[in-house]
């Protein structure tokens, strides 16, 4: 069975940080480009980075320099490193293969003083 689950959002101050984990299990990650999205309460979801299968990155243009997108095959892991977090940062983040059309549950991360 395929899985993808997030872990590690929660609620911040603005200017702080938060290290999203994406753990995939039933499939080996290794040979995919995976990507983390979010969706903000009202708006559509929107990809935030895309992680290629040697590690290269792509990055929405607002997170740029704030965020950063890794993986550990080993680990069978992506990760998603934000800091200087915003308020409007605030939304649920997803995990995704686009190969394999997996979704993870999302985690939530606020933004708030």
């Amino acid at each position: 069975q395929v899985q993808l689950v997030e872990s590690g959002g929660g609620l911040v101050q603005p200017g702080g940080s938060l290290r999203l984990s994406c753990a995939a299990s039933g499939f080996n990650l290794r040979y995919d480009a995976m990507s983390w999205y979010r969706q903000a309460p009202g708006k559509q979801r929107e990809l935030v980075v895309i992680i290629g299968t040697y590690g290269s990155t792509t990055y929405l243009d607002s997170v740029k320099g704030r965020f950063t997108g890794s993986r550990d095959n080993a680990k069978n892991t992506v990760y998603l490193e934000m800091s200087s977090l915003k308020p409007e940062d605030t939304a649920v983040y997803y995990c995704h293969s686009p190969r394999g059309g997996y979704w993870g549950q999302g985690t939530q991360v606020t933004v708030s003083s």
